[in-house]
C-alpha cells in the first residue's frame, strides 16, 4: 500500500453543486502526495456522479454507514491512509499554498495537536473578508498560537474544519467528532485538541469560507436546547482539575462566548425565553456588549424579530 503523505476527508451531503470547485481546489494543490477520500451521507442531488467524473486515482467515494457529517468524518479517518488527516467542506475551497503550509508548519512544530491556515470568508453578496483574528502576532508571523481559547473568546474561530488538519493518532486520542450533535461538533474537537496541545497557525490564507453556499449547517434556524458538546466537556475538566491555570480564565470566557451564541441561536429560532435564561446564567468579562446585545434582542417579542429578520434578509441580498 502507496502511503499518501496526507489525507483528505470531503463529507458529501447535497452538494452538488459546490463539490467539484472543492475537488478541483484540491487537486491544484502546491503539494500533491495526498489522497481524498470523499464519503456520501446520501445526497439526492448530482454530488456523487460529479465525484465520479474526476479522472485521479487519489480521489475514493465511499457510502456512509449511519447519519450526520460527525459520523461520516470519523468513518472517513478510519479509512484514511496517511497519519496526517485535513478536512474540506464540499462547499468550501482551498488556496493552492494550503497544504503546503500545513505541511510546513508541521515540520516546524511536530508537538502540535493541530495546524490550520487563516481563512478568507465569502459573503451572500459575493464579498471576500479577512477573518478578524485576536490575540495572534501580527502577519506574516506562523507558529504555535499564545493562547487558543483566547483567541477565541476573543475573535472569530482562530481554526475552522475546512483550514485545519490533525495527526491520525491524536484525532483517535480525543475520540474524534462527537455524535448526534448538529451544531458545534467542529468546536468541540478544536477544543478537545486544544486542552492537550499546542495548536500551531499561519497567516497565509489558505482557505474560503463560503457562508454563500447553499444547504449550509450554520444557515439553520432550529432552537439548542442543550450546550455545545464542548461546553460540557470544558466544565467537566475544569471540575476535574486538569486546566492549566494560563487556560483557566480564557476557558472560562469561551464557555460563556459559546452560551451566548446558543442565545442568539435561540433567539432566531422564536424561544427568547430560553435565550434569556441561558444569559441570565452566563457571566463574561471580555463579551459583556455581546451578552447585553443578546438580552435587548430577547425582549423582542418572537413575531417581530422574526419580521425584521426577514425583512433584512431582503434588504441586505
Amino acid at each position: 500500500m502507496i502511503m499518501p503523505e496526507i489525507s483528505v476527508v470531503i463529507p458529501l451531503y447535497n452538494k452538488g453543486p459546490h463539490i467539484g470547485r472543492a475537488l478541483r481546489s484540491v487537486l491544484n494543490q502546491t503539494f500533491q502526495d495526498f489522497e481524498v477520500v470523499v464519503v456520501e451521507g446520501g445526497s439526492a442531488d448530482e454530488g456523487p456522479a460529479v465525484v465520479r467524473s474526476f479522472d485521479d486515482s487519489r480521489i475514493s467515494l465511499f457510502y456512509q454507514e449511519g447519519t450526520g457529517v460527525s459520523t461520516a468524518r470519523n468513518q472517513a479517518v478510519e479509512r484514511s491512509k496517511a497519519d496526517l488527516v485535513a478536512f474540506l467542506d464540499a462547499d468550501d475551497e482551498w488556496m493552492p499554498e494550503h497544504l503546503e503550509t500545513i505541511l510546513r508548519l508541521r515540520g516546524k512544530h511536530p508537538e502540535a495537536g493541530m495546524y490550520a491556515t487563516a481563512y478568507r470568508v465569502q459573503a451572500m453578496d459575493g464579498e471576500v473578508r479577512s477573518a478578524e483574528y485576536r490575540e495572534i502576532p501580527e502577519p506574516p508571523w506562523e507558529g504555535l498560537m499564545p493562547n487558543y481559547f483566547k483567541s477565541a473568546a476573543l475573535g472569530e474561530n482562530p481554526v475552522i474544519t475546512s483550514g485545519m488538519a490533525v495527526p491520525k493518532s491524536i484525532f483517535e486520542e480525543v475520540g474524534g467528532f462527537p455524535i448526534g450533535y448538529w451544531w458545534g461538533e467542529d468546536a468541540d474537537l478544536f477544543g478537545k485538541i486544544a486542552l492537550k496541545y499546542p495548536v500551531a497557525f499561519s497567516w497565509v490564507a489558505g482557505v474560503i469560507y463560503h457562508c454563500d453556499a447553499s444547504n449550509r449547517a450554520c444557515d439553520r434556524r432550529s432552537p439548542l436546547d442543550h450546550e455545545e458538546p464542548f461546553v460540557k466537556t470544558a466544565r467537566e475538566a475544569i471540575e476535574a482539575g486538569m486546566v492549566p491555570p494560563d487556560l483557566l480564565e480564557p476557558l472560562i470566557e469561551y464557555i460563556s462566548l459559546k452560551e451566548i451564541n446558543r442565545a442568539f441561536l435561540n433567539i432566531s429560532a422564536g424561544r427568547s425565553y430560553d435565550a434569556e435564561v441561558i444569559l441570565k446564567q452566563c457571566k463574561t468579562r471580555y463579551n459583556h456588549k455581546l451578552k447585553i446585545k443578546a438580552l435587548i434582542m430577547a425582549k423582542i417579542p418572537p413575531p417581530i424579530f422574526l419580521f425584521l429578520k426577514k425583512m433584512a434578509r431582503k434588504i441586505w441580498r
